[in-house]
């Protein structure tokens, strides 16, 4: 008679409410509550500040970048402050400056104003992402984490959809009103995770203390950078985030509307068929992707991205037709697939390598790439398809895909197993495989 030992069985995704810690369902059950806020008001920022409030759209181009810029001086200290003194309170922190951003922007009438708002809308949007990560990191047991990460992403765009949709139905630009509505609303929405960080979560396992072989001496970024796995990952993360999201939101429309001739409502059907593709498809890639290695996945992402990219591409040899804004709305779409895998794999990644004392840094690096990337992606779409060098600029995206493809097979050399989430066979799989190996050698 002989055995095998059995492989790893793949977590169903129907446990994954069951099998949360505590902390988990609090933390992740405000998330669709959060993000409708976010959706109210995220499509109509510019349009607030410039035709609401007056603004000249030149300044409202440079309020923004002040936001942008605030946020990426910050998040590498920040990074310090959350293993310095735990990652619930400075997400907590970041929550109470998007709450007081929202108030102050829907009563700024000033350029002044509207500065002040922003500047503390940088600190919040520029940190909540390590913190949140960082927080996940310590109450989410690997194993669960990559499935956590995925359906923290689903319900972020379901409510950013939700809210999407009631804020284009009821702003109206007549009405200042509207506007000053749908941002008290929005700071409204952060208020059930302040109360869950603040209260409910006030006793969770939040600050890591050093180890003790680690308790000497300080521990700085350039430190952490000599490690080559964390590098090889954040070279991964950087290529990753520059043919992403900084392309679908300010590359896609600008080469739709130049090159594709696609109105401002195929623009709108292009971003919904992003969120839908992502809302409905999640948790049927999640479950397909568990268990396999994540570098792997990340070039099934990459070449989705290709197809996705080449798609927006061909809107250009049928500008300004039905066709055209078919192939836009596919091309969001198909991107929206290749998030799918993004989202849980990447953050997984970078938790799963990181110490739990230096969660809070790993993730600061992290989040750093797409803050740099959401800086540098917008400029070179605008520069090349504003010289009318759109054909270079989808060559661009496409070969960007094809080297975060190889990128990936090379890290995949230098991270360990658990990392890029291979799961180790149970011990006594293992030890009854070997006791059939004597057998039969015997």
């Amino acid at each position: 008679m002989s055995s095998t030992s059995p492989a790893p069985t793949r977590p169903r995704l129907s446990s994954f409410w069951h099998d949360l810690p505590r902390e988990g369902k609090l933390l992740i059950s405000t998330v669709v509550f959060q993000s409708i806020g976010t959706g109210l008001v995220l499509p109509f920022m510019v349009v607030y500040l410039h035709e609401v409030r007056g603004i000249p759209l030149e300044t409202v181009g440079l309020l923004l970048a002040l936001q942008a810029g605030v946020g990426i001086v910050l998040v590498t200290p920040a990074g310090a402050l959350i293993d310095r003194i735990g990652p619930r309170r400075v997400y907590a922190s970041s929550l109470v400056a998007l709450l007081v951003a929202d108030v102050l922007l829907a009563l700024a009438t000033t350029t002044g104003q509207a500065a002040v708002a922003l500047v503390l809308m940088g600190y919040g949007f520029g940190i909540v992402w390590p913190a949140s990560s960082a927080l996940i990191g310590n109450l989410i047991p690997t194993e669960q984490r990559q499935r956590y990460f995925g359906i923290n992403f689903t319900l972020l765009n379901l409510g950013i959809g939700i809210g999407g949709i009631v804020g284009g139905r009821f702003v109206d630009v007549s009405r200042p009103g509207t506007f000053v509505t749908i941002y008290l609303l929005d700071a409204l929405s952060y208020v059930p995770g302040l109360f869950i960080l603040l209260v409910a979560l006030r006793h969770a396992r939040d600050r890591v203390e050093r180890p003790a072989d680690a308790a000497s001496g300080k521990v700085s970024y350039l430190t952490l950078l000599r490690d080559p796995r964390l590098r090889a990952l954040l070279l991964l993360v950087a290529v990753a985030a520059l043919v992403s999201y900084p392309q679908l939101n300010a590359g896609m429309p600008a080469y739709a509307r130049a090159e594709g001739q696609i109105s401002t409502e195929g623009l709108g059907y292009a971003f919904a068929a992003n969120t839908v593709v992502i809302v409905v498809l999640q948790l049927f890639v999640l479950q397909r992707i568990e268990g396999k290695r994540r570098t792997r996945v990340t070039v099934v992402m990459a070449f989705t991205w290709m197809v996705a990219w080449s798609l927006l591409g061909a809107t250009s040899l049928v500008p300004g037709t039905v066709t055209a804004t078919v192939l836009l709305a596919a091309c969001a779409g198909v991107f929206g697939l290749g998030e799918t895998m993004l989202q849980p794999t990447s953050a997984a990644m970078v938790n799963d390598l990181a110490p739990d004392h230096l969660r809070g840094r790993y993730n600061a690096l992290s989040s750093l790439m797409f803050s740099v990337a959401f800086v540098v992606g917008p400029v070179v779409s605008s520069v090349l398809v504003g010289r009318d060098l759109g054909l270079v600029y989808v060559g661009f995206l496409v070969g960007g895909c094809v080297v975060l493809a190889v990128i990936a097979l090379v890290v995949e050399r230098h991270l360990p197993p658990h990392v890029n989430g291979v799961r180790e066979a149970e011990p006594a799989a293992v030890a009854g495989a070997a006791t059939a190996d004597r057998a039969i050698s015997g």
